[in-house]
């Protein structure tokens, strides 16, 4: 953030001083580099061999994405193959009846996420001739694909250096980093900081090991904290169950 130039300044009218809020997280030295290498290793050791995660498609890095809201690996595997055995391009999703996609949907649940992704096929196929842009800007214009939904498209089917932030990612940063506030009153700062760790070149790998580690190490519940390469820095450990992520 740019310092300012010394001019004092008024303030707008009745406005009143600003009440100034809590400082952003920032990175003790070395912790940055700290923290990508070391998740960067814990990946390369521990990482879960995902299907989605064996192509750069975009239809299908969307289909997985969308599947995997609310809705546990598990589950999603089995239905992922089905689906895009059904339904292999946006084309044959776009031209496929709604309540056929959503009863070959079934039983995810959510039922308004087949609804969504058949509307984004018939849009990918109506502006971009069946394929999905690269930019930020256009995704977001798509009828439900939101930030995180961008950022993990453009990261793991461009590898372009693009931040996410979903549930896991979140509590992974809050716990390492800040620990103080409320979560949900930070994502600005914690999108902010998912974007400043992205090493430079490594943002797929980097990104889907935030998610896994998130996943199956720093836990919502009992997370393995003896076990964990980032508790020497994390600012949660050790974790005693009050952290609010």
């Amino acid at each position: 953030m740019p310092r300012g130039n010394g001019t004092a300044t008024k303030a707008a009218k009745g406005s009143g001083p600003r009440k100034a809020g809590p400082p952003e997280p920032t990175l003790a030295p070395g912790a940055k580099r700290r923290f990508q290498q070391r998740l960067l290793k814990w990946y390369r050791e521990h990482g879960r061999d995902l299907p989605w995660r064996r192509t750069t498609d975009p239809y299908k890095i969307l289909v997985s994405e969308v599947m995997l809201q609310q809705t546990q690996v598990d589950r999603v595997i089995p239905k992922y193959h089905e689906f895009l055995e059904r339904y292999p391009t946006f084309k044959d999703l776009a031209n496929a009846p709604p309540d056929e996609v959503r009863r070959t949907w079934y039983p995810l649940g959510y039922n308004i996420r087949p609804h969504r992704l058949h509307s984004i096929a018939c849009e990918a196929v109506a502006k971009y001739g069946g394929t999905l842009p690269k930019g930020q800007k256009e995704l977001l214009s798509l009828k439900g694909i939101g930030r995180y939904t961008a950022g993990a498209i453009r990261s793991f089917a461009f590898n372009e250096n693009a931040p996410i932030l979903d549930t896991n990612v979140m509590r992974v940063l809050y716990r390492v980093f800040i620990t103080h506030g409320e979560p949900s009153k930070l994502k600005r700062r914690l999108w902010n900081l998912s974007e400043s760790l992205i090493p430079k070149g490594k943002c797929y790998d980097f990104n889907q090991a935030l998610m896994d580690f998130g996943a199956t190490v720093c836990t919502a519940r009992d997370p393995y904290c003896l076990l964990c390469p980032m508790k020497d820095f994390c600012k949660t450990y050790p974790f005693d169950g009050t952290s609010k992520a």
